[in-house]
């Protein structure tokens, strides 16, 4: 590879001087290096600033720095074009980035010798319809979150699979998760772990105020309606990033996105090494 480009979260420390570091050594390479404009001035770089959409067309990969944040955020905006992502952990748990701190040269060393692969992920696309017109449409990674507000009591929300009825939840929330966002908020709700390499939707219920709800596993070309019956300050949310104040009797439907994220995977690290590894993390901050 010999067009990198980069996207970096400049508010984290530290991320100054290693992406600094990280241009040196990738132009002494001879590679050609693109930075996210609007974070190339304040870290210095303006020279190398260009659009997202310059950057993603023109990079033969993607280099996030930041969290799982800053990667969910990148690939939203970058996956029309195909490019593929890997992000080096500057964030907290970091399922999504693939690089550590303290790895991060010799990881590049692998990227440009070609260690490593390309692995796919299926997208979720939610769209709301409001008197039978689309008032707002959101492509991502993870997960479709509906949701009550703080002040809120619970929220019915009839839910439907293929024009199926399946089941009307008394919940705080229902979730709509891809493989990939089922060690986000989908497993704190108490859905179920899934291999990435999967294609498949998860419906998992928030705080259902029922004994018989439970988390639900349906295909990929599913088509999952929600119909809002009642609640107050409902919303729905797109990876945690993006939001939309939902009425009553709006419908969402959600269904597999038409393009897949393409993230690289570095020879020598599997999901279950980052699972476990990721999860006995974050028990251990819990204990402390």
């Amino acid at each position: 590879m010999k067009k990198i480009g980069l996207m970096v979260n400049s508010k984290k420390k530290g991320v100054v001087s290693l992406v600094g570091e990280v241009v040196r050594w990738l132009e002494d390479r001879g590679c050609k290096v693109l930075v996210e404009e609007a974070a190339a001035g304040s870290i210095g770089l303006a020279r190398l600033g260009t659009t997202p959409k310059s950057l993603a067309e023109q990079a033969e990969c993607v280099i996030v720095f930041g969290g799982d944040g800053t990667l969910l955020r990148t690939t939203r905006n970058i996956v029309s074009a195909g490019t593929p992502i890997i992000g080096v952990n500057f964030g907290h748990l970091g399922f999504l980035t693939e690089i550590d701190l303290p790895e991060v040269l010799p990881a590049l060393e692998k990227l440009l010798s070609g260690q490593y692969i390309i692995d796919e992920r299926m997208m979720l696309e939610a769209q709301v319809y409001r008197d039978g017109q689309v008032v707002e449409q959101f492509v991502g990674l993870n997960d479709a979150v509906i949701t009550k507000g703080a002040l809120a009591r619970l929220i019915i929300l009839e839910t439907y699979v293929n024009e199926q009825y399946v089941n009307t939840y008394p919940a705080d929330g229902l979730i709509v998760a891809s493989p990939t966002g089922s060690t986000a908020y989908s497993l704190s709700a108490g859905g179920p772990l899934v291999t990435p390499d999967l294609d498949l939707m998860l419906i998992t219920p928030i705080c259902p105020h029922t004994l018989w709800a439970r988390p639900l596993v349906v295909a990929p070309e599913s088509v999952i309606k929600v119909v809002v019956l009642s609640g107050k300050e409902v919303k729905l949310t797109m990876d945690g990033q993006r939001g939309f104040r939902l009425q009553q009797h709006d419908q969402v439907v959600i269904n597999r996105a038409a393009k897949k994220a393409n993230f690289i995977r570095l020879q020598g690290r599997g999901f279950f090494d980052v699972l476990r590894k990721k999860l006995k993390e974050e028990s251990g901050r819990i204990s402390e």
